[in-house]
């Protein structure tokens, strides 16, 4: 009599786990993001490495691997607050650090993978290093999450149509519609208690759709690669890609939002 309970269990005992560590997840973001300096980039250094080893699994490059990974350290160590820190001389590097791979390597499938891990540690250096810095950095974590668990929930309770079942079987275009909203929300709730600029609040709307680009992407290149995480480091939770990929797009593209603010300031 006792045997049906045990599918019940076990999935509680993971949801339990994959709340244990998303809140463990979280709270390491935005005390790094808070304190910045050493922590942040010493946070940042271990996403763009964790990226680049998985993006090499998922795309049959594993043979060089650590070549990649070697290769990403250098624009890394660059942008640490103790060196140039997030610069054009980071960028690059990034851009030096692909063609070497690609040389090396003979293929763009794992130098793009340096785009894919650099562009977004740098991104997020470089917003915290900003004016308003810490409300920037927070924000765009903030939007993805918020893109992610308004997706989940609404796709959940409402369902419908699928969005990208090629790619994704469980995303619906309610669960879009639900993440654009919650979003949007957010970014509405630090406009008014934290001065978010009321541009980049109508710009997370945009932003969280990109958010979700970037996560039927890494679908995308899981299917392709026939795995189901791309990486077992976070229980419950599976790879570093898997709960970044949709900051990965969206960090580069507010970075250049504000660097096109602060230069057209000049001007």
């Amino acid at each position: 009599m006792a045997e049906p309970a045990a599918p019940a269990t076990g999935k509680a005992n993971e949801l339990q786990t994959r709340a244990i560590v998303g809140v463990l997840l979280i709270t390491a973001a935005v005390l790094a993001e808070y304190f910045g300096g050493i922590f942040l980039w010493f946070l940042v250094v271990l996403m763009a490495l964790g990226i680049m080893s998985e993006w090499a699994g998922l795309t049959g490059r594993r043979d060089n691997r650590l070549l990649a990974m070697y290769a990403l350290s250098v624009p890394l160590a660059i942008m640490s607050p103790w060196a140039a820190g997030p610069s054009f001389l980071a960028l690059g590097l990034i851009i030096g650090a692909a063609m070497f791979v690609a040389v090396f390597d003979r293929s763009f499938k794992l130098a793009a993978g340096v785009f894919y891990a650099g562009l977004p540690a740098l991104a997020i250096v470089y917003l915290r290093d900003i004016e308003n810095g810490i409300l920037l950095v927070f924000w765009t974590l903030a939007l993805v999450w918020a893109t992610d668990i308004g997706a989940y929930f609404s796709g959940r309770a409402i369902g419908g149509p699928k969005l990208a079942p090629k790619y994704s079987p469980n995303k619906t275009w309610a669960g879009l519609v639900g993440g654009v909203v919650l979003t949007a929300a957010v970014s509405f709730i630090l406009h008014i208690y934290w001065g978010l600029p009321f541009y980049l609040v109508l710009l997370s709307i945009p932003l969280a759709v990109l958010a979700q680009m970037g996560d039927l992407f890494e679908s995308w290149l899981k299917r392709k690669a026939g795995a189901k995480d791309s990486g077992t480091i976070f229980p419950g939770h599976g790879g570093v890609m898997d709960r970044l990929d949709g900051l990965i797009p969206v960090a580069p593209v507010v970075a250049m939002i504000m660097l096109a603010d602060s230069l057209s300031a000049v001007s």
